[in-house]
């Protein structure tokens, strides 16, 4: 995928967002609009911290998905640990993959954090081995960091 499409992504998931203010409604509009235009995936969706170390299921596209991931678990659980993005060629090669669709085969995984605190994770799959590169690594990443301006109830500053 292309930095332009990206940065497009980026500005429509801004014009998305900007004038309402309820967490779901707007991460369920962004995971909508990624899952349409990135191509070459079978899932797209968020992961939210709702305890002290792990993620419960949020808006998503695509197939039924895993409910509760626990930090330091699988893709999804290393970012939101490490607070990095997480960029896997192969899953059946990462160790303690958690296999929540069988026809998943790479994923990117970018860590949502606010005040130093990890509040989601923006996570996507593929069923094409290496389908993610650096670029869409970059691109996921920056839609990540716009999340991060979203209204976390409890946690803005």
């Amino acid at each position: 995928m292309s930095s332009q499409l990206y940065s497009d992504l980026l500005a429509q998931s801004k014009a998305l967002t900007e004038d309402e203010p309820d967490l779901i409604a707007n991460l369920a509009n962004i995971s909508a609009l990624l899952y349409e235009h990135i191509d070459d995936i079978n899932w797209l969706g968020f992961y939210l911290t709702r305890s002290e170390n792990e993620l419960v299921l949020g808006p998503f596209q695509g197939r039924v998905a895993c409910v509760r991931i626990p930090f330091g678990k699988g893709v999804c659980g290393v970012a939101a640990e490490s607070q990095e993005c997480q960029r896997v060629e192969d899953v059946h090669q990462f160790s303690g993959h958690i296999a929540c669709d069988s026809a998943s085969n790479s994923e990117v995984v970018a860590p949502i954090v606010v005040n130093g605190k990890t509040v989601a994770v923006l996570d996507i799959d593929s069923p094409s081995i290496g389908r993610f590169n650096e670029t869409d690594a970059k691109g996921i990443m920056a839609i990540a960091e716009y999340c991060q301006t979203l209204n976390w109830p409890g946690l803005q500053s």
